[in-house]
C-alpha cells in the first residue's frame, strides 16, 4: 500500500508530462527513414514493444522482435507488416528470464548478422510470488536486470562495429523510490513484493545505463521512463494501481515516443549518453533531498556481482568444453 501511495505521488509528478511536454516537441526530429539499420526490440509482441516496433518499421528499418510468445509474435508481426508495407521485420523466439538462452541467443545473433544499430531493451516482468529459474536466478531480476545485462554486454562488440550504435532500456518511474540494494539482489531477505522488486529492478537498470555509458564511448545508452501508460502488462501486474488511474494513463503509442525518439532522431544522439529520459528529455535520475543516490563503490559491488552471476550462468562444463557458442565475454 505504502508503494501504491508513493507510485501515486509519482505519477502526479509526472502527469502533466505528455500533454505538456509534446507542444515543445521538434516534428522535424522524427521525420527520418531508417532504411538499412537495424534495430532489436525485446517484448515487441505487445504495449509499449510493438508501438515502437511499427513506427520503427514504417520508417524502413529493419526490425528483429525478440519475444517469448512465438504465436503472439508471428500475429503482431504479421499486422506491423501489413500496416507498414515492411517485410523486413523478423521474429525471434526468446524468453529473456531464461538466462542461458539469452547469451546462446546473442552468440548466434552475432554470427548471423554482420551489425546492429539499436538495442531496445523494452521486455520486463513482474512475477508477485519467489520463483527461481533454471539457473537459481529469481525471475524478476533474471528478466528485468540479469537478461538485459547478458544480451546487451553480448551484444556490445556487434553494436560497436554498426554505425550510430544506441541501446535504449525502458525503465520506469517507480525506481525513483528506491535505491540500489547491493546487498540483495534477489531479493532474498525479508518479505517478498514483487511491486517492490520490479522496482528494484528498474533502478539496477539506471545503474547499469550510466555505467555502461561510462565504459563504451562509441554507443550512445540511455534509459527512460515512458510515463504510465494503459500496457496489458501494468493492467495485468498492477491491476489496482491501473483502476486508480483509469483513463489518466497514457496510450501505448504516448508511452513508446520517447523510445521512438531515442532510437530514430539525429536530436538523441546529440545529448549525452547515460542519461534517464522522460517525454524527450533528460531528467534526474533522483528526487531531490532524495535518500537513493548509491557510492562508487556500491556501483562497483553491484556490477562485480552482475558479473559473476553472468559467469556462473554461461561458465565452461566439467569438462572443459562450453555448454554454448563460444567463451563468453563479459567486459
Amino acid at each position: 500500500l505504502t508503494y501504491y501511495k508513493n507510485i501515486t505521488e509519482l505519477f502526479k509528478v509526472f502527469q502533466n508530462g505528455y500533454e505538456a511536454a509534446s507542444k515543445d516537441f521538434e516534428p522535424q526530429d522524427l521525420s527520418v527513414s531508417v532504411v538499412g539499420r537495424s534495430f532489436m526490440i525485446t517484448g515487441a509482441n505487445s504495449g509499449i514493444g510493438r508501438a515502437t516496433a511499427m513506427t520503427i518499421a514504417k520508417k524502413g528499418g529493419t526490425v528483429h522482435m525478440v519475444c517469448r510468445n512465438k504465436d503472439k509474435a508471428e500475429e503482431a508481426r504479421e499486422d506491423i507488416v501489413n500496416q507498414s508495407g515492411n517485410t523486413e521485420v523478423h521474429v525471434h523466439v526468446v524468453d529473456l528470464s531464461e538466462t542461458h538462452k539469452v547469451w546462446e541467443f546473442a552468440e548466434a545473433f552475432k554470427k548471423q548478422h554482420p551489425s546492429l544499430n539499436v538495442l531496445i531493451n523494452n521486455a520486463g516482468c513482474m512475477v508477485h510470488k519467489r520463483e527461481l529459474n533454471a539457473d537459481g536466478l529469481e525471475k524478476n531480476f533474471a528478466t528485468n536486470t540479469m537478461g538485459v545485462y547478458i544480451l546487451t554486454q553480448t551484444l556490445i562488440p556487434l553494436l560497436q562495429k554498426s554505425r550510430d550504435p544506441r541501446v535504449i532500456t525502458v525503465s520506469s518511474g517507480g525506481m525513483l523510490v528506491q535505491k540500489l540494494r547491493v546487498d540483495d539482489l534477489q531479493s532474498e531477505k525479508g518479505h517478498f513484493d514483487g511491486v517492490m522488486v520490479y522496482a528494484q529492478n528498474k533502478r539496477q537498470q539506471v545503474v547499469l545505463t550510466e555505467q555502461w555509458a561510462k565504459a563504451n564511448p562509441i554507443i550512445h545508452f540511455s534509459v527512460m521512463h515512458p510515463g504510465w501508460a494503459d500496457t496489458p502488462a501494468v493492467s495485468t501486474s498492477m491491476p489496482q494501481f491501473h483502476h486508480m488511474m483509469g483513463e489518466r494513463l497514457r496510450s501505448v503509442e504516448q508511452g513508446a515516443d520517447t523510445v521512438v525518439w531515442l532510437a530514430l532522431s539525429r536530436a538523441a544522439a546529440r545529448t549525452r549518453s547515460g542519461q534517464f529520459f522522460q517525454d524527450r528529455r533528460p531528467v534526474a535520475a533522483h528526487l531531490p533531498l532524495a535518500w537513493t543516490r548509491s557510492s562508487a563503490e556500491e556501483v562497483q559491488s553491484f556490477m562485480s556481482q552482475l558479473e559473476t552471476l553472468a559467469f556462473s550462468v554461461v561458465q565452461p562444463q566439467p569438462d572443459g568444453e562450453l555448454n554454448g557458442p563460444s567463451r563468453p565475454q563479459f567486459v
